[in-house]
């Protein structure tokens, strides 16, 4: 126990739980904390817009597998955080928030920049916590760290009152903690397991979805054991890309609204599949009743309320899935399952695989989305570590990137936030010092959070941005040419700013590729360059994305190129 002000019990917990760095922004509301992280040595990187601040706590949180820490001030620096943190929810990133607030005495009477945070971040967090006392910082702190990273992960918000911060009083720091009624991990019932092999093991068209739990608990190696094993396809949605090397000959990549050809098209025809994962988004599975309706579903995840919820599952397996696949390969290697030499199932997987991938018409012209990509994919090292915006050239990756290592691809999914990756990819930097991070982005994406250059290049954290660059509001003017009858409005960036002067007035590289030989050439300088590069690759603004399966249809209703 010893005497000390609310602000460095903060500082003091927050290095009990292993935090080496914050993102932030300094206010009035939360100077106090500011003054005790000045004498810790918790490493402070400074934002210039607390929504950056939570989209790099996430990036963070999503390649360590620990909360990322984001700190504001109260009011507007709280609510800019709220997007970060509801991006986080829904993606499953563990975060931990933590804001200044007004005086307790002042909460409720309408005071300067003050903001019923706790109110408003309800909806989009695992749990808010507001301290009324010091003594009262180190057990939340404690707890909200451990509910970020357990179970299915997710944000928490600490909300510390301004008196709090500098009131002293007796403070203890608590080595465990109990909390009554959060149970984050179910024991997983290996009935449900040996059901699930019986129902997958008699069907005729298997296959396997891999989804983003798939990648939160790690299980890489147990995917693609069981794939391997049973000879089975392997589908992801675009959360879980990445989940299985997607150049792995029972690979079929990405489902859904802007998925595979040839994942598409088999996703249709299937009997059985083992879901792992995954919520079933409308995104990932067009019409929820169409998707079921010849279809028997074996449903894995960690998150009791997704059983169900979207699609009726035949057997659900509740439990983190790594330990749910761990069971299942013990128990099939028990069975002595031996895979027949006559698969002729698994065949025509490839037959439609091998006809879509030498026949899905490409963009004309030497740098459509297909060929830049991957021309990214080809020099870009394995282990490199890529984030990506939201707009065009999101999907076209989920199309022509190809994630080889493991759990090194991360998107804005649930949310779909625009100005996402480039802040995630210095987050991503910051846990991974020791590899590549390349932000893949779409120019009207960029432009809400390009003011992070400032921080990649001051705080030394050098990343990429692979800048596909069509002038407008890609995804929009996509949307508006298909169903709006080409009254296009709201959509044209006008060529402005020019991003090679911008990367440049922050102290960073741009580089403009006009060519693949110019793109490689640019790639590779930034691969080796210790500040932030941004490269400017001008396409087609008339390039769409295909395949596409229009919302409110169904797989077998995919839009294909002509």
């Amino acid at each position: 126990m010893e005497i000390m002000n609310g602000g460095k019990a903060l500082m003091k917990a927050l290095e009990k739980e292993g935090v080496k760095q914050v993102f932030g922004l300094p206010g009035g509301a939360n100077l106090p904390m500011y003054d005790e992280l000045y004498k810790s040595n918790i490493r402070h990187i400074l934002v210039r817009h607390e929504q950056s601040a939570a989209h790099m706590a996430d990036g963070f949180g999503r390649v360590s597998r620990k909360p990322g820490v984001c700190f504001a001030t109260s009011g507007p620096g709280s609510t800019n955080l709220l997007t970060g943190i509801a991006t986080a929810q829904a993606d499953s990133a563990p975060m931990v928030a933590i804001t200044g607030q007004v005086p307790v005495k002042m909460i409720g009477r309408d005071a300067f920049q003050e903001s019923d945070i706790i109110g408003m971040s309800n909806p989009c967090v695992k749990y808010a916590f507001q301290p009324r006392t010091p003594e009262e910082i180190p057990e939340m702190v404690k707890k909200g760290f451990y509910i970020a990273e357990t179970g299915r992960p997710g944000p928490v918000l600490l909300d510390i009152p301004k008196d709090v911060q500098q009131n002293e009083a007796e403070i203890t720091f608590p080595e465990e903690v109990r909390i009554p009624g959060y149970h984050p991990w179910s024991s997983i019932d290996i009935t449900d397991i040996e059901r699930a092999i019986n129902l997958l093991l008699s069907s005729e068209k298997p296959i396997i979805l891999a989804g983003g739990g798939t990648i939160i608990s790690s299980a890489f190696a147990e995917l693609q054991s069981i794939a391997e094993m049973l000879m089975i396809p392997v589908v992801t949605t675009f959360k879980g890309k990445g989940s299985f090397p997607e150049n792995h000959p029972l690979s079929l990549g990405p489902i859904g609204m802007h998925g595979h050809a040839e994942a598409n098209k088999i996703m249709t025809e299937v009997d059985c599949v083992l879901a792992i994962g995954t919520r079933f988004s409308d995104r990932s599975v067009g019409t929820f009743e169409e998707f079921e309706r010849n279809l028997k579903i074996i449903h894995m995840d960690v998150d009791p309320a997704e059983i169900g919820k979207n699609q009726t599952a035949q057997v659900a397996v509740v439990g983190d899935v790594k330990a749910s696949l761990r069971i299942m390969l013990k128990l099939l290697v028990k069975k002595a399952f031996k895979k027949s030499e006559d698969n002729k199932w698994l065949k025509h997987v490839n037959e439609v695989k091998d006809y879509w991938r030498a026949n899905l018409k490409m963009h004309p012209g030497e740098m459509s989305a297909a060929r830049i990509l991957r021309k990214l994919r080809e020099v870009l090292p394995k282990e490199s570590i890529v984030t990506t915006e939201v707009g065009q050239h999101q999907m076209w990756a989920s199309l022509f990137f190809d994630v080889i290592h493991p759990g090194t691809f991360f998107s804005s999914t649930g949310l779909g936030t625009m100005g996402w990756g480039f802040p995630a990819s210095i987050g991503a930097k910051v846990a991974r010092p020791d590899v590549p991070v390349l932000d893949i982005a779409g120019e009207g994406s960029f432009n809400m959070t390009e003011n992070s250059l400032a921080t990649s290049v001051l705080d030394n954290i050098p990343v990429i941005v692979f800048l596909v660059n069509n002038f407008s509001l890609g995804m929009v003017a996509q949307w508006q040419r298909t169903f709006y009858e080409r009254r296009m409005i709201g959509i044209d960036l006008k060529n402005c700013p020019d991003y090679v002067k911008l990367a440049e007035s922050y102290g960073a590289q741009g580089i403009r590729a006009q060519s693949l030989d110019e793109l490689e050439k640019a790639i590779k300088t930034g691969l080796s360059s210790d500040v932030t590069t941004v490269i400017d690759i001008p396409i087609d603004p008339e390039e769409d994305v295909l395949p596409f399966v229009a919302p409110g249809t169904s797989l077998k209703e995919m839009i294909l190129p002509s």
